[in-house]
C-alpha cells in the first residue's frame, strides 16, 4: 500500500464527491478502505501465470437480437402524447428534477 488511509484523506474523497460523513464514518471508512487496499495488495501478490483467464462461470449466453424498428408496435407522436398533462409543440413537458447547484 503506497498511500496510508487516514480520516483526513476519507473526508477528503468525500468532499469530491460531495457525500456528507460524520467524524464517527470517517474512521469507520479509513479502516475499511485500509483493508480492501490491504486485500488488494495481497491479491498483486499471487503468481496467476498460466491461469486461463475466466469472465463467465455460470454458463450463461447472451441472447441478442438485430436491432430492427417494428413499426406494428410504434405509436404516432400524437398517441404517445394524447394523456400527457402538458405538452409544448410535440414534446412531453415536465417539472425541472435536475437541481441547479
Amino acid at each position: 500500500m503506497k498511500q496510508k488511509i487516514d480520516k483526513q484523506l476519507v473526508r477528503h474523497i468525500a468532499e469530491l464527491a460531495q457525500i456528507p460523513i460524520t467524524a464517527k464514518e470517517e474512521e469507520s471508512l479509513a479502516n475499511d478502505f485500509a483493508a480492501t487496499l490491504k486485500v488488494v495488495d495481497q491479491l498483486q501478490k499471487v503468481d496467476a501465470k498460466g491461469v486461463k483467464l475466466t469472465y463467465q462461470v455460470t454458463g450463461l449466453k447472451n441472447i441478442t437480437r438485430e436491432d430492427e424498428v417494428n413499426k406494428k408496435n410504434m405509436f404516432t407522436q400524437k398517441q404517445a402524447l394524447i394523456n400527457a398533462s402538458h405538452t409544448y409543440d410535440g414534446f412531453f413537458v415536465v417539472k425541472r428534477v435536475i437541481d441547479a447547484k
